[in-house]
């Protein structure tokens, strides 16, 4: 996108340029648009929490606000995402009965503020090791995690 100098003189401009160069491309901005698959778990106003596609844990789930912040914190309603967190580990807890459950926000490989939720179960390693789940089996988690009530 070649633009002038003058294109910036608008706030709103300023913001659209933003947009094009950061957000765009965002892999969690084009799941809330639904230009992506992915494996629903909940869902509220302002929140959405799917399944990571790689995951760590049976049931590693993912916590975003739709709209674009970087880091968790930025999150104005900081509050209600961690009740939406809450939420999705009762879920979890009715569904998949882990041990315990642990929470990360390190955000490092995605700009767009997410919690980590992992569910525990025998796992020792305070950051497992990345496992291989198939379709089938990250569908049947995400049903049974989303019909938990």
């Amino acid at each position: 996108m070649i633009v002038s100098y003058n294109y910036f003189n608008s706030v709103v401009n300023r913001i659209r340029f933003c947009y094009h160069l950061f957000m765009k491309d965002c892999i969690f901005c084009k799941i809330v648009s639904g230009e992506m698959p992915y494996y629903k778990v909940y869902e509220n106003e302002n929140f959405l929490a799917f399944l990571d596609i790689y995951p760590r844990v049976k049931g590693h789930t993912l916590v975003i606000p739709k709209k674009h912040y970087h880091w968790v914190y930025d999150v104005p309603e900081f509050g209600e995402y961690w009740e939406s967190v809450l939420e999705v580990t009762r879920k979890i807890q009715r569904s998949l009965m882990p041990k315990l459950i642990n929470y990360f926000t390190y955000g490092i490989d995605v700009s767009h503020a997410h919690i980590h939720v992992l569910p525990r179960f025998t796992e020792t390693e305070f950051l497992p090791k990345t496992i291989n789940l198939s379709k089938t089996e990250m569908t049947e988690i995400a049903e049974k995690i989303n019909s938990a009530s």
